[in-house]
């Protein structure tokens, strides 16, 4: 019986090529329908919507200009207030319990776990009804430090303790561990290496983070409302809401948004930057 012949074989470098698209083409071409579909949209909006009655009703530049100065000097004021004074309430608390959650103390732990559950879980708006209605209830008679600015401060802060402190655990834990037996074997206490060594360096890995907290607050600061502000103690929301229901028209809440972007963009772009160097550092 003959041997039948086989084909001779190709060189690797000389197979023949498969039929269809490359991957980067498949990419490509996925880009391309994707970009295409995003311009449709937008056109398909714009060409729908009516702008005329948008105009109307959310730039009227009369009722803007009436806003200014007191959408700056009164009503952003208090927003940045608020947000700075709740921010450093819910840092210090938030360092606090981050400490009992590390704690060998086994107390200090369960309490800083229910704490951390319990105010990561109810909604802000339920924490401000209750620091302003409860806790007058509670103690008759009693009234917070620093009156509405104070109460903001502490519901704010009671918020965002519990996410700082889960954050900061975070950072702490993060530093290596042989930096405290370092700081040990030169003759520090514990708590001295920890406060001097450890925390530190924890807040130079947290500081994004910790910064995009910041921004949560600003917007959150809005709840102020509920509380039963002044004329005087009004932030953003508040000062725009009460514009927009005397004039009819809803461009002072147009304002009041880009008020708030005034400073949210910015810390968005300086938490992108630090994000970016943090990798870098670690590279």
């Amino acid at each position: 019986m003959a041997d039948t012949e086989k084909p001779p074989l190709r060189p690797e470098g000389l197979q023949p090529r498969k039929k269809g698209l490359t991957r980067r083409q498949k990419q490509r071409l996925s880009r391309g329908v994707q970009y295409a579909v995003f311009v449709a949209a937008v056109a398909a909006f714009a060409v729908a919507a009516d702008w005329g009655r948008l105009r109307n009703q959310f730039a009227q530049s009369d009722i803007a200009e009436r806003m200014f100065p007191d959408v700056i000097t009164l009503a952003l004021k208090n927003t940045v207030l608020y947000t700075v004074t709740g921010f450093t309430v819910g840092l210090v608390l938030g360092m606090v319990i981050a400490l009992m959650r590390l704690s060998s103390v086994g107390p200090y732990r369960w309490l800083a776990g229910i704490y951390i559950e319990i105010f990561r879980g109810l909604p802000a708006l339920l924490i401000f009804i209750f620091i302003g209605v409860a806790v007058p209830l509670a103690f008759p008679g009693t009234e917070i430090v620093g009156g509405t600015y104070g109460q903001v401060a502490l519901a704010l802060g009671l918020v965002a303790a519990a996410y700082m402190a889960e954050t900061i655990r975070a950072g702490i834990q993060a530093v290596p561990r042989g930096q405290m037996e370092a700081a040990r074997s030169l003759g520090f206490s514990p708590a001295r290496a920890m406060v001097s060594v450890i925390i530190p360096q924890a807040f130079r890995i947290i500081l994004p983070p910790l910064t995009n907290e910041l921004v949560l607050l600003f917007k959150d600061s809005s709840l102020v409302l509920f509380l039963g502000v002044t004329l005087e103690e009004r932030e953003l929301s508040k000062f725009g809401r009460d514009l927009a229901s005397q004039t009819a028209n809803s461009t002072p809440i147009l304002v009041a948004g880009l008020c708030y972007l005034l400073i949210t963009i910015p810390l968005g772009l300086v938490v992108r930057r630090m994000e970016a160097k943090a990798q870098e550092a670690v590279k």
